[in-house]
């Protein structure tokens, strides 16, 4: 049954969320974290920011001593970032304050030193300010005890730098998913061998293993299956050991196409056979032997963009991740552009910003097994079922190439 992209997608994420599979997990160093995926709750060790605190350079103050402008004060003291002002602030009184120190005892404002100015001990202030005016409170961020980072969030940079806030060295993970990859056909050669006039180099295999460690998985080329059934069950038997099994070519309806009639022999059940897409229309879901497959078109830029439409968001449920949305941005069409309708179509395309507003076009390429086209693009250019003749300037959505 052939899909459409969003039903396809909807049901990946339908029948890998009804499987229950929870993978184990395992403790990693924080430093060692980049791209796994949160097996616990991380909690808030105190508040954040511990204290009130500065915002801007000046002079911390009571605000209702500037409520007559100007205003002069006396100078106490000074708080530096790392360390405090042990005294109350009486009113009256200032403290020179830098920025991320906390505030004295008694203040509630800084002042910006652009707004002041200091001669001795007294400092004349001409402009007043509210209350907690360039100060984060004391606990704004998070407060003690509260879920910062929930179970199934991947981590990334700005993840590690909050796990090392709240001072975790090291971090409860999922095992990373393993994923085989299994190229088909007997045009197929290593990538290291001197293809014949009829032959090609493996290149889905790099891509798609390269993909897989980008989505959090662990990858697995399992080897390139002739066109022979027997050769190819043994090889899918073997693969279907991985949590995930990825085989490309051999998915459509040729002579020697025998991917589908072989999972069929091992007992697989197919969620769908076909995608309204294009690049990737043959692709196939399913599972067998308790795994969960996807057989991707022959054609390597058709795989590179089938992986990332549904194989990426499975490896991340796999993996014990949070389900992604899939977002797409927007550009104006740079030139007029025809689509069938009834397919979501995606076009390598350059997007760029002309007089202040992102503009994209297709790149010339010369189908799905043009890499070199592709490798000249920085987006691909979606254009959905029911658009037909699109005019210059129309807004359509583009997806970054930033995945890859």
């Amino acid at each position: 049954m052939i899909l459409s992209f969003e039903q396809a997608l909807a049901t990946v994420r339908e029948k890998i969320t009804l499987a229950k599979l929870v993978p184990s997990s395992e403790l990693v160093s924080h430093n060692c974290a980049r791209g796994r995926v949160l097996a616990e709750e991380v909690l808030a060790d105190r508040d954040y920011p511990p204290f009130h605190r500065a915002t801007r350079d000046g002079f911390a103050i009571r605000s209702q001593d500037l409520k007559s402008i100007p205003a002069e004060l006396h100078l106490v003291g000074e708080v530096r970032a790392g360390e405090r002002f042990e005294k109350e602030l009486a009113p009256g009184q200032t403290v020179e304050i830098m920025t991320g120190a906390p505030l004295p005892e008694g203040a509630d404002a800084v002042v910006m030193v652009e707004h002041s100015e200091a001669a001795g001990t007294r400092v004349r202030v001409s402009r007043a300010v509210a209350a907690l005016e360039n100060v984060v409170r004391q606990g704004s961020e998070a407060r003690a005890g509260d879920a910062v980072l929930r179970r199934g969030r991947r981590l990334g940079p700005s993840e590690i730098g909050l796990l090392a806030t709240v001072g975790r060295e090291s971090v409860s993970v999922f095992r990373k998913p393993r994923v085989a990859v299994l190229p088909t056909g007997d045009e197929v050669v290593p990538v290291g061998v001197e293809p014949q006039p009829h032959q090609i180099r493996n290149s889905s295999a790099s891509v798609l293993a390269a993909q897989a460690e980008a989505a959090g998985a662990a990858p697995w080329v399992v080897g390139i299956a002739l066109d022979r059934k027997d050769e190819l069950r043994r090889l899918i038997e073997q693969a279907l050991e991985a949590d995930l099994l990825v085989v490309t070519g051999g998915v459509s309806m040729g002579k020697y196409d025998f991917v589908k009639p072989v999972l069929t022999e091992l007992g697989a059940e197919f969620y769908f056979q076909g995608a309204a897409i294009r690049p990737g229309k043959p692709v196939v879901f399913g599972r067998a032997r308790g795994k969960f497959f996807f057989g991707l078109p022959g054609n390597p830029v058709s795989s590179m963009v089938t992986f990332e439409l549904f194989v990426r968001p499975a490896i991340g449920m796999l993996g014990g991740a949070e389900p992604e949305p899939r977002v797409f941005l927007r550009a104006r069409l740079a030139k007029p552009f025809r689509h069938k309708t009834g397919l979501t179509q995606f076009l390598p395309a350059r997007v760029e910003v002309k007089q202040g507003e992102p503009v994209v076009e297709p790149v010339a390429w010369q189908g799905s097994g043009d890499w070199v086209g592709v490798a000249a693009a920085n987006c691909f250019l979606v254009v959905h079922p029911d658009q037909s003749d699109l005019a210059a300037g129309d807004p359509v959505d583009v997806w970054p190439k930033a995945w890859i």
